[in-house]
């Protein structure tokens, strides 16, 4: 019987599992979307360093056009080499591109003691201009280097946007609106100026502001107290990498990269280049990056399904070392499978 009889739908699915564990991990979290009840037509792409020595450039042309042309993409990471000519964050490109302009970062209590109790939030990032927009100089002969922080309406509207209706969507109450407006009076203040104005558009949903030095002490005095963070790229990639620590690390930390056309799902972590073929790389992250692409394309129930299987296998132990286990990252696969 055809899928189409049986009622499947048939996604196109781009891996990128790039430099170090990448490989691992994808290949672990391919294994587990097949044991789903879904058809797959996956496609492998280059990106990263190993792409760069192979081909001359980290992200290839070739590459973007398969993200674009997928239903959605699933990615492992990529190392960072030591200063190269004309090579540059294929990461960073690839959001910029792509218009990824929205980068979600759920951060979940887990059955282990490494996790505090009561945390439920998403932080909410802009994910391509801000500090991270690639504009730099150098002057004075070498003695100043010069970034410069592009914060646009545009920019801020979309994300601002995102971040309420991801509330809405999700049955929460509030949004913190996380800035630096009182010394960055331009930047912030525009972004700060526009979460005003569209908050108006949102009765339902309370409106918080914080300065970002204040949330980030309140994340790690009462993390409890958030539901969805809104912020601009630089201060959601740190304040989302020290939130994680308070529900299991960058181990279970996943994150989603969403724009108009494209989607692209990973787990936080690196490379980890000293785990490359230790079997003790932990795929939970990609696995939940997995079940945010699932969200993603509308299976949520098979999302629901694959993290429940993981968090039992959090509870019981059926984990890597990095969470008080003793299972390789391939085990650890067949225990989630088992458990579908």
């Amino acid at each position: 019987m055809r899928n189409e009889e049986l009622g499947m739908r048939n996604y196109k699915i781009c891996l990128l599992p790039g430099d170090g564990i990448g490989p691992e991990v994808i290949a672990s979290a391919r294994d587990v979307l097949t044991a789903l009840p879904i058809q797959w037509d996956f496609i492998e792409c280059g990106i990263g360093y190993g792409e760069y020595q192979s081909s001359g450039s980290p992200l290839p042309d070739s590459t973007i056009g398969q993200i674009r042309g997928a239903d959605a993409t699933l990615f492992g990471a990529v190392t960072t080499p030591p200063n190269i000519p004309n090579y540059f964050s294929p990461v960073v490109r690839m959001r910029q591109s792509l218009e990824l302009f929205a980068n979600l970062r759920p951060c979940k209590s887990i059955p282990h003691s490494s996790s505090r109790a009561g945390i439920d939030l998403i932080i909410v990032r802009e994910n391509t201009e801000g500090l991270y927009s690639g504009i730099e100089r150098i002057e004075d002969d070498g003695d100043r280097a010069i970034t410069e922080r592009v914060i646009t309406r545009k920019g801020s509207e979309r994300i601002i946007r995102k971040a309420f209706d991801t509330a809405r969507q999700t049955g929460r109450k509030s949004v913190h609106v996380v800035h630096k407006a009182n010394v960055l009076r331009q930047t912030c203040g525009l972004f700060r100026e526009v979460a005003v104005e569209i908050a108006k558009e949102y009765p339902d949903i309370t409106m918080n502001e914080m300065l970002v030095d204040t949330c980030a002490m309140e994340l790690v005095r009462a993390p409890e107290q958030f539901e969805v963070i809104v912020t601009t790229n630089l201060f959601g990639d740190i304040l989302s990498d020290e939130a994680c620590m308070f529900v299991g690390g960058l181990g279970v930390a996943a994150s989603a990269n969403i724009g108009a056309d494209a989607a692209v799902f990973e787990p936080v972590h690196g490379s980890a280049p000293s785990l490359v073929g230790t079997g003790k790389a932990n795929p939970i992250a990609t696995f939940l990056a997995a079940a945010m692409m699932l969200d993603y394309l509308n299976e949520n129930e098979s999302a629901e399904r694959l993290r429940n299987a993981v968090e039992t296998c959090i509870a019981n132990k059926e984990s890597t070392p990095d969470l008080d286990g003793n299972l390789t990252t391939g085990q650890v696969a067949e225990r989630v499978i088992g458990k579908l």
